[in-house]
């Protein structure tokens, strides 16, 4: 995992992380891999306004790794 300038936790994925993805993915990682909050990534899932498709499985979020590819501009 990398680390930012600061020393702390990454706020991102690299490239290399992003292709080795599954074929759906959990909000969370999501949020990490566009930049988004815990809190924003839930609001804007939870209003239909997440900026690709994602999936409601019963409580759970899920987040087609294919769109986030596409809207990353990493679509095979």
């Amino acid at each position: 995992m990398r680390e930012n300038s600061t020393g702390g936790p990454p706020k991102g994925m690299s490239r290399e992380d992003l292709l080795a993805l599954p074929v759906a993915v959990d909000l969370e990682t999501s949020n990490r891999a566009l930049g988004l909050g815990r809190s924003k990534g839930y609001e804007l899932a939870k209003r239909g306004a997440y900026p690709c498709r994602v999936l409601r499985l019963g409580n759970a979020y899920r987040v087609v790794t294919a769109d986030l590819l596409d809207l990353l501009g990493l679509a095979a």
